[in-house]
C-alpha cells in the first residue's frame, strides 16, 4: 500500500469512515483559515490604532505649535514706533514753550530755569537713554537733550503703572528718556533742547506731535552724538 503524503487526507475503504475523515480534514482547513483571518484582522486593527495614535499626537503637536505662535503674537509687546528725525519746529503744537539756554559743560549741580530742565549747562557725561523707574540726574539728562533726545517725565503720584506703560508704548526705542519726576505741575512733561510741553494725560495726541518735531532734532546742539555708552542712573530698566 502506497503511503499518503502529510498534506493528503487519509483514505479508508469504509465509506462512512472515509466521510468522517474528509469532514475532519475540512474542519482543520477551515480552522486554519479562520486563524489566519483572525490574525490578519488583528494585525490590521493594530496598524489602524498606530495610525490613529500618530495622527492624534501629530494633531496635538500642531495645535500646540499654532497656539504658541498665536500667543506670541497676542501677548508680545507692541513694537516701538519709528519716527523720522524732527526739524525742531513745534510752533504748530498748542502749549509748546520754547527757550534759549546755554550749553556749557560744568561740574556739580545746576540751578535750571525750567523744571524739568529743557537745556542749559550740564555735566560732561550724558545719561544713557532708556526707561528709568527712579528720578535721574538733571545735569546728565540735559546732556542727552543736547544730543537730540526727548526726555519724558511724569508725576509718579498721578500716573498709574498702566498709564506709565501706555506712555512708554508711544516712545521710540532710542533717543528717549522716560523717568518719574517729583513736583511736576502736570502729570506728564516732555522736554527737548529749548522746548517743552506739559499735558494732562497719556492719551493726549500732542505727545506724538512733540516727538515728531523734536526727536533727534536736527536743531539740537549736537544732533548726531550718542545717547548710550555713558551713564546708567539708578532704576534703569531698558
Amino acid at each position: 500500500m502506497t503511503p499518503t503524503s502529510p498534506s493528503e487526507p487519509r483514505k479508508s475503504g469504509n465509506p462512512a469512515k472515509q466521510a468522517e475523515i474528509n469532514l475532519t480534514v475540512k474542519q482543520q482547513r477551515e480552522q486554519k483559515r479562520q486563524e489566519k483571518l483572525a490574525q490578519y484582522q488583528k494585525d490590521l486593527a493594530k496598524r489602524r490604532r498606530g495610525k490613529v495614535v500618530w495622527w492624534t499626537v501629530g494633531s496635538v503637536a500642531a495645535v500646540a505649535v499654532i497656539a504658541g505662535i498665536v500667543a506670541s503674537i497676542v501677548f508680545s509687546p507692541a513694537s516701538a514706533p519709528t519716527l523720522a528725525r524732527g526739524d525742531g519746529d513745534g510752533s504748530a503744537i498748542s502749549g509748546v514753550e520754547t527757550f534759549s539756554n546755554t550749553a556749557n559743560h560744568v561740574e556739580g549741580a545746576v540751578d535750571y530755569p525750567q523744571s524739568p530742565p529743557a537745556g542749559g549747562d550740564h555735566n560732561a557725561v550724558w545719561l544713557n537713554c532708556g526707561v528709568y523707574s527712579e528720578p535721574v540726574p538733571n545735569e546728565n539728562a540735559v546732556h542727552s537733550l543736547e544730543h537730540g533726545a526727548v526726555w519724558v517725565t511724569y508725576d509718579p503720584a498721578t500716573l498709574s503703572s498702566e498709564d506709565v506703560d501706555a506712555l512708554r508704548a508711544q516712545l521710540p526705542s532710542t533717543y528717549t528718556i522716560l523717568s518719574p519726576y517729583e513736583g511736576l505741575d502736570s502729570p506728564v512733561v516732555l522736554s527737548a533742547w529749548d522746548a517743552q510741553l506739559a499735558v494732562d494725560g497719556v492719551d493726549d495726541e500732542r505727545i506724538g506731535e512733540f516727538l515728531a518735531s523734536y526727536w533727534r532734532s536736527t536743531t539740537a546742539p549736537e544732533p548726531n552724538a550718542l545717547c548710550s555708552g555713558a551713564l546708567d542712573a539708578p532704576g534703569k530698566q531698558s
